[in-house]
Formats: structure tokens, C-alpha cells, sequence
């Protein structure tokens, strides 16, 4: 039978183009045969929460949109990495770098906006670099491991996410700043201010009212000269200067242009059958740059692809919600003060909050917050609806009350337009959240975020979700527990004893059982259900490889590229030079492009063929280093008392055996250990899961450390004196995280939910230490090493070495 479906053409795989194709499959499934480009080898993620991901707050698969289930369930054939170069307008064909040519009715042309690169002296070098994507985020980790300084030019949003993110990798840094205040397009000056202080207080250096003139060193950069003749020493410059719309495409194939491709209200372009959404698009001369705009187009473009009425695009009013490094912002319309406006304010210098309301012939014209931002949505709200405000200004200044977004009646809230959007980061809309809850059967925060995504991110809009299901759910909302996900309502503890009770013991028993909404389960609650079972049955279960991540099922970490990275284990981070010249020679003999030592004291192989890992497995013959899963990553050690003058105690001999004990071990996050031979703690075992710090005469145990995007430093569990109390206490800590903390919840996170004193309540007692001391070693004792298995079955080897197509059909 001859496919009818006219062809539809999307080039870029960002936040805009792929929400417009969102709307168009709910509104139209069957119109169009679909397929994607995209210059990244990566499936749709939130470019938004790329801060977290240089910060280490989230991984690559924790920030995707749809991953690649998404795109094969709606039949979208996705090319990844591939960058269509040319368009042939009169044929209708795109052709890509890597040889794909491909017809077309339709082409929507996504291609996004490129970092703006001041044109400095001295800019090509190495070590100068933008903050945009992935790439960016990996370059800057890498800088970390082996330099100090950092400076970033540009102190608005995108430059201090950047620089906060260094902070964390451990990094110096310093932000340059033109304007003698920070973010001075969307905060005033006072605002300003408390942040700046705010974040000075986190350890970032401003460097306010400079002009860059230079970019300085040889191959590598050294500094950065400014016009006054100061230099700032710097290892890696990060210009977060602003972004360009990305027109090379459309401008060499014939689409008119301006600054952005230039569209009309319904996202067309002056060549029929091409349109243009997101930052590359130009609408009545503006190109947004925030995220809500961009999904209000898309939403456009799918009413008019997919036939809809739609009254057309108008242009948007934007605000800005956001997190600066912890700190909450608001700011929208007019903040600073004109000829016939008059301004509130109010300060609380203790609690670090301000506000500032902007008023014009009655009406709020503009506001700004900081610190508190809970009413950002409805004061946005009215300078959009240009809702006369006369008598209400003290209220709206000193904040709507709680009470009035609870009440079911009478609230902001219930008087909020439907296109209001609630999800900045998402681009979810006040009548999307009121469908899902009235037609669609939500009746819990969780459930809308399976449903919308509002609130999928950042978080940030969970109170207005909230308020959003008193308002329209009423007492129902109350009845309703939160699960695991969307799939079933409920939590981790119910399902884990239901497991128990009822000895269920697969994925797919456990869904029909306890009733899933959904028949397959999602991304989330399939990891959870497979480590619960596991961890409940570990001599029984057989593991669910396809609920596991795609590093966790290649047992490798896939690049940027699409290639792998090989991490073998090194116990302990102590190697001899016959261990690093087998690495080095398998390195050689399959031409791997990098090796780098890693954090955790570790060789990093990267750039490996997915087709080569079994190969490279067996010629090293070492264990995985497991640095790719939710299991122990790595023991770091100092030299301790072997070596060093200061130490007290053989902090090398302890980590080898804490990494003998516990590698290959399931937990359900990440788990990293650090043994210190002395109070100066060099291995920096007091921001890690599980720390040792040798004393004189015995160890301190610490618990529950994180060196991540929110640091948190360790508690103090105990003192022992014995190596095997070490190891007893290790294991019963390690195990009581595994039974009793839910999937990817680190123990830092645990930690905080239950408290110290719960855990040393059970700790305490050694019956207890020994019970799940006893219940670890069952556990490890059923595992194998993924490597050698996959070696030695040629079943799970040819699963390899079959190349894989960087794409999906």
C-alpha cells in the first residue's frame, strides 16, 4: 500500500522544532512521515539544564526531552549527528554532510542561534571557548582536571550559570562584566547587587566596567588584557556574550533573512512549503531568545501544518523566572523606571529578599524579584492582561498570599489566561496543566509531569502546579498519593513492600500486579523496578538489561560522538608500570584518540568504536570500572603513612580493600568513596558517599558527602579503630542506603531525608551491622564482571560488533 503521508522535514533536534512536532502528533498522528536532523549525536534535551549537567548535578540522560523510544514509538526516523548542508528549494530536497539526500513537502528549519564570539586578539586559541551545548560543558570538565583559573566574559545569565558551574569543578573564577552591574537586563541595580553579593559569598569573583582587549599566550591562553592595561590571569576564557541566530542555511539556500530567517505569523518563510521556528526564526523584527516564545510558535506552526484554525502568531510578552546558582529571579515587562511611571520597593536585606513593581496610569507595567519569586506567574499575568491595579498595590508589593492560590475561588490563579505559561522550561501553559486535570484524569503533581512535563525540570513552577490542581481538583487532589512517576501512584516504599509480601519477581509481574497506568512502564519507574528487584532477590532475579540506561546496558559511556569511553578499574588509584603499559598498548592498537586521567584517580580511554569494546575488554583483561552506572564508581586514596610524612595511617591499603570488597555493587545512585591517611584529607573523603579519615590509632567514617552541583560535605557516623571495623561499618552503611533509599536518590539526598541520627540509631546495634553485612556479600556475590561475560558469550559479544546506525526509524 502506497504511503500517502506528505513529507515533513525538521533540521535541528532543539527544544523549538521537536515541541512543534509534539503538538503537531496530537493534533494530526497520521499527516505526515516524519524525519529529523540533527547536527548533535544526541536525541532532544533540555539545553536549559545544561548548567547542572557541566556542574554534575545531572547527566546527558537526565536532561533529555524524548529519548530515542520516543521517536521510534511515533514512527520519526532521526538522523544524529548529521548536518544538512544545502536545500534545493525548486526539487524540495535537503542533503546532508554525510551523504543523506532526502525529499520533502514540508521543511521546518530549527537551526537554533550560535554563541556570539567577541572578535579579540587572540580569540583562536586554545582554551577560549562558548557555553552552548554539550561539547562546551565536556571541554570545560576536562579543563578542570588539569588547570586552575577560569574567566567568563559576560555577567548575565548564561555567563553566571557557567561561572557557577566552574566554581564546582573546583575552579577559580572570575566574571567580566562591561556594565558596572550584573544581569542588567532583567534586574535593576539594587537586585543586582544582593545577587552579585550573593553569589561572591559562593566564591565567584566580578570583575565589574571592563573592557576586554586581549586574548593572551601562545597556543594556550594565559590571561586577559583590558583596555585599562590590567591582565586577568586565566587557564580558559568562556565568553557568554549573548547568541546569534544561526541563518547560514537558509541565507545560501534562499530564504529571505535578517538578523534571524525571516517569518510571517504563521512561521512561514517567503519560499513556500519552509518555515522557521525558534531563535534562527525573526518575527515583526524580533528573535526570542527565551524558551516560551519559542513553544508559542511552535504551537502555531502545528495548528497550521496540521490544517487547525489558529489565529497567528502575535509576538510574545517575556519574563524571565530563573535560578541563578540557587538564587530564585523574577523580572518581567518594564523594570526600570520611565518618564510617567512610578515604582514600589521593598527590602529585607535579612532574608535577601527584594521586590520592585513598576506602575503606569494604574496598571503594572513591570516587576522585579529576588529571593522570593512565588508571584512571578501572577504579576506577569496582569502586565499582560494590563489589569488595573489601583488599591492593590501594597498587596501585590508584600505578596499574594498563600491562602489566596489554595482557595479553589476568587484567586489569581482561576484569573489567569489560559495561554499563560506556567512551565518556563517546558513551555507548559495554564490551560495545558487544566486540561490534563479536568479531561485528562490528573490528579497529582507527578501525574501532570508524566502527562505535560510541566515541572519535569528545574522545579521551579511545582507551587503554581500545585495551586493549579486545589483549583481544579479540589478535594480529589488530596486522595491522591505521589508516585515512583506517572505510571502508578504508588511510592517507593509501597512498591518495595508489595515486591516483598507478594515475592514478585519481574518488571512486567510488578506492573500487572500493582496496576500500572501504563501498560510498559516509562524511563523512570523501569530502572527503579529493575534495581528493587534486584536488590530484594539478588540470587533470584535475572536483570532487565532493556530497563537499563544506555551506558549501563554497553557498560561504557557513550560520547558526544557517539563513540564510547573504556574506564578499567584501578584499585584503589594505585596501578604498576605493567598495568599502565598494557593500557597504553591497547590504547595504541586501536588508535584511541584521548586518554585522560580522570577524578577519581583512573585512565579514561575515549573515543572508542561501539564495534571495538569487546576487543578492547579482552586485550586489557581488567575489570570495568564500572564508570558509567549507578553502582561504586571509584576509591580515591592518598599515599597515606606509605609515603607521605603526615600520614597516620595506610590510606592506599584501606581504599584497595574497600574497592575489592564493594566493586561490581548495585546501589541506587552513584557511589563514590575516598580514603585520607590524615586529618589534611588530600583524597577528600569529606564530600564523598562513604569517606575514611585516618586519626591517630583508628579511622573517622563519614557519610552522605556530594561534590556535585549542590556540594554537601559529610557527616561524622563514627570512630574505630580496626581496619575490619572499616569494612563492617562500610558494609552495613552501604547496605541499608541500598534497601532503604529510593532509585537515583544519592546518599547525600538519603541522608538529608532520613537524618544522621536514624541511621546511627540502626547502625548502632551491631546485630544489625552484621544482618546487612551478611545481606551485601549475598549480593555480591551473584554479580560478574560485565566485561569478561560479554568476552566469553558470543550471544552478548555479537550484540557489539554489529555496527550501529546513528539513527532511529
Amino acid at each position: 500500500m502506497t504511503d500517502i503521508r506528505k513529507k515533513l522535514v525538521l533540521v535541528g533536534n532543539g527544544m523549538a522544532g521537536v515541541r512543534a512536532i509534539e503538538h503537531l502528533l496530537k493534533l494530526s498522528p497520521e499527516a505526515y512521515e516524519i524525519t529529523i536532523f540533527g547536527s548533535e549525536p544526541h536525541p532532544n534535551y533540555n539545553r536549559i539544564m545544561l548548567s547542572s549537567v557541566l556542574a554534575g548535578g545531572s547527566s546527558m540522560e537526565e536532561i533529555i526531552i524524548n529519548d530515542l523510544e520516543w521517536y521510534h514509538s511515533h514512527g520519526i526516523r532521526l538522523y544524529m549527528g548529521h548536518t544538512i548542508t544545502s536545500i534545493d528549494t525548486a526539487e524540495r530536497k535537503v542533503y546532508s554532510d554525510k551523504g543523506i539526500v532526502l525529499p520533502y513537502d514540508e521543511l521546518i528549519l530549527a537551526t537554533g542561534s550560535n554563541p556570539f564570539m567577541l572578535p579579540l586578539p587572540g580569540a583562536e586559541k586554545e582554551g577560549v571557548i562558548a557555553f552552548r551545548d554539550i561539547k562546551d560543558c565536556q571541554i570545560m570538565q576536562e579543563t578542570s582536571q588539569r588547570y586552575r583559573k577560569a574567566v567568563v566574559i559576560g555577567g548575565g545569565l548564561l555567563g553566571l550559570e557557567a561561572a557557577r558551574g566552574l566554581l564546582h569543578l573546583g575552579m577559580e573564577v572570575s566574571v567580566v562584566h562591561i556594565h558596572p552591574y550584573i544581569m542588567e537586563r532583567q534586574l535593576d541595580e539594587p537586585a543586582s547587587v544582593m545577587l552579585r553579593k550573593e553569589l561572591e559569598e559562593q566564591g565567584m569573583k566580578f570583575l565589574l566596567n571592563k573592557q576586554s582587549e586581549a586574548i593572551l599566550g601562545k597556543k594556550r591562553v594565559k590571561g586577559l588584557l583590558f583596555a585599562d592595561g590590567e591582565i586577568a590571569e586565566a587557564d580558559l576564557i568562556v565568553m557568554a556574550v549573548g547568541i546569534k541566530p544561526n541563518v547560514e542555511l537558509a541565507q545560501k539556500s534562499g530564504v529571505k533573512t535578517n538578523r534571524g530567517i525571516v517569518v510571517n505569523d504563521y512561521m512561514e518563510t517567503n519560499i513556500p512549503g519552509i518555515y522557521a521556528v525558534g531563535e534562527c526564526a525573526e518575527h515583526r523584527g524580533i528573535a526570542y531568545g527565551l524558551v516560551a516564545p519559542l513553544y508559542e510558535q511552535g504551537a502555531v506552526l502545528a495548528k497550521r501544518l496540521a490544517g487547525a484554525a489558529t489565529d497567528g502568531y502575535a509576538g510574545s510578552v517575556t519574563s524571565t523566572k530563573l535560578k541563578v546558582s540557587g538564587v530564585d529571579v523574577f523580572s518581567a515587562g518594564q523594570f526600570t523606571e520611565q518618564p510617567g511611571t512610578r515604582a514600589l520597593r521593598y527590602q529585607d536585606e535579612i532574608e535577601g529578599v527584594y521586590k520592585k513593581l513598576v506602575i503606569q496610569d494604574d496598571q503594572l507595567v513591570g516587576a522585579v524579584l529576588f529571593g522570593d519569586t512565588g508571584d512571578g506567574a501572577q504579576l506577569f499575568s496582569m502586565i499582560k492582561n494590563g489589569e488595573n491595579i489601583k488599591g492593590k498595590e501594597k498587596e501585590l508589593l508584600l505578596g499574594i498570599s498563600s491562602d489566596a492560590l489554595a482557595s479553589p475561588k476568587g484567586n489569581r490563579l482561576e484569573g489567569m489566561a489560559d495561554d499563560e505559561i506556567i512551565c518556563g522550561c517546558n513551555g507548559v501553559s495554564k490551560g495545558t496543566i487544566a486540561e490534563a486535570i479536568q479531561s485528562g484524569g490528573c490528579t497529582s503533581v507527578g501525574q501532570i509531569k508524566a502527562c505535560t512535563k510541566a515541572s519535569a525540570s528545574c522545579g521551579g513552577c511545582k507551587p503554581l502546579v500545585e495551586g493549579l490542581l486545589q483549583l481544579y481538583a479540589g478535594d480529589n487532589v488530596m486522595t491522591v498519593k505521589e508516585g515512583i512517576c506517572g505510571c502508578t501512584t504508588l511510592g517507593r516504599d509501597e512498591i518495595v513492600a508489595e515486591i516483598k509480601r507478594m515475592e514478585l519477581k519481574t518488571v512486567k509481574e510488578v506492573m500487572n500486579v500493582l496496576e500500572w497506568n501504563t501498560e510498559e512502564g516509562c524511563a523512570k519507574c523501569r530502572p527503579s523496578l529493575n534495581y528493587y528487584l534486584g536488590m530484594l532477590w539478588p540470587e533470584e532475579y535475572i536483570d532487565e538489561k532493556e530497563s537499563r540506561i544506555t551506558n549501563e546496558r554497553y557498560h561504557a559511556n557513550i560520547q558526544k560522538d557517539g563513540t564510547y569511553s573504556v574506564v578499567p578499574r584501578i584499585y584503589g588509584g594505585v596501578t604498576s608500570p605493567a598495568e599502565l603499559m598494557k593500557i597504553a598498548e591497547v590504547a595504541a592498537k586501536f588508535e584511541v584518540p584521548l586518554v585522560k586521567f580522570t577524578g577519581g584517580q583512573r585512565l579514561d580511554l575515549l573515543g572508542v568504536k561501539k564495534e571495538d569494546l569487546p576487543k578492547m575488554w579482552e586485550e586489557l583483561d581488567m575489570p570495568s570500572g564500572h564508570a558509567y552506572g549507578k553502582t561504586l564508581r571509584t576509591v580515591k586514596t592518598c599515599v597515606g603513612s606509605t609515603f607521605c610524612r603526615f600520614g597516620t595511617q595506610d590510606a592506599m591499603g584501606m581504599g584497595v580493600r574497600l574497592e575489592k570488597a564493594f566493586e561490581r555493587l548495585n546501589t541506587p545512585g552513584k557511589v563514590k568513596l575516598a580514603v585520607s591517611g590524615c586529618p589534611r584529607n588530600c583524597a577528600e573523603a569529606t564530600i564523598k558517599d562513604f569517606g575514611v579519615v585516618a586519626i591517630d590509632g583508628g579511622w573517622e567514617l563519614h557519610i552522605g558527602g556530594n561534590g556535585g552541583v549542590h556540594v554537601r560535605a559529610t557527616d561524622l557516623l563514627c570512630v574505630v579503630k580496626t581496619d575490619d571495623e572499616v569494612l563492617e561499618w562500610a558494609s552495613a552503611f552501604l547496605q541499608y542506603y541500598r534497601e532503604q533509599a529510593g532509585w537515583n536518590e544519592r546518599t547525600a539526598q538519603w541522608v538529608e531525608r532520613v537524618g544522621l541520627d536514624s541511621i546511627k540509631e540502626v547502625l548502632e546495634v551491631r546485630e544489625n551491622r552484621l544482618a546487612l553485612q551478611e545481606r551485601i556479600h549475598t549480593a555480591l556475590s551473584v554479580t560478574t564482571d560485565p566485561w569478561k561475560q560479554i568476552v566469553n558469550e558470543p550471544e552478548l559479544r555479537k550484540n557489539f560488533e554489529q555496527l550501529s546506525e546513528m539513527k532511529t526509524v
